[in-house]
């Protein structure tokens, strides 16, 4: 039996997301001549086959009440981050937000100033139910 669809984008998923986060609902078209610069050597077959494959995965919705029919991304794109960053905390962490941000800052270093916001959203932190007292 086949694996069910993953709810995690692909690089070139991401990239056709990031083009309908940034210019909103597009046709095909639109969405392909956005990417050109980016993937010269994707034919505009390639952009139809994958926009359907992610409408057929749920990431993407289609309008099919004008023509050309207009897709736009099923979920905002700070959703989609955190499913990102939750499968990368799972796999790449096992679980552990904590060895997620020390690797972060171990991996080039944070200005003062980078260092010193981190910390301020650290404090304002709270977690859903935690009182804010």
């Amino acid at each position: 039996m086949p694996r069910p669809p993953s709810p995690i984008p692909t690089d070139v998923e991401l990239a056709i997301l990031r083009v309908l986060w940034n210019i909103g609902p597009a046709s095909v078209r639109q969405v392909h001549n956005a990417l050109l610069p980016h993937r010269p050597d994707a034919g505009y077959s390639t952009t139809l086959k994958m926009i359907q494959v992610m409408t057929d995965k749920g990431l993407l919705l289609k309008d099919d009440s004008q023509r050309p029919q207009i897709y736009s991304p099923a979920q905002p794109q700070e959703q989609t981050q955190l499913h990102l960053l939750d499968d990368l905390i799972q796999r790449g962490f096992g679980g552990s937000a904590m060895n997620l941000v020390m690797r972060a800052l171990d991996a080039r270093r944070v200005d003062p100033h980078e260092l010193a916001e981190i910390r301020k959203l650290l404090k304002q932190h709270k977690r859903p139910g935690e009182r804010h007292d």
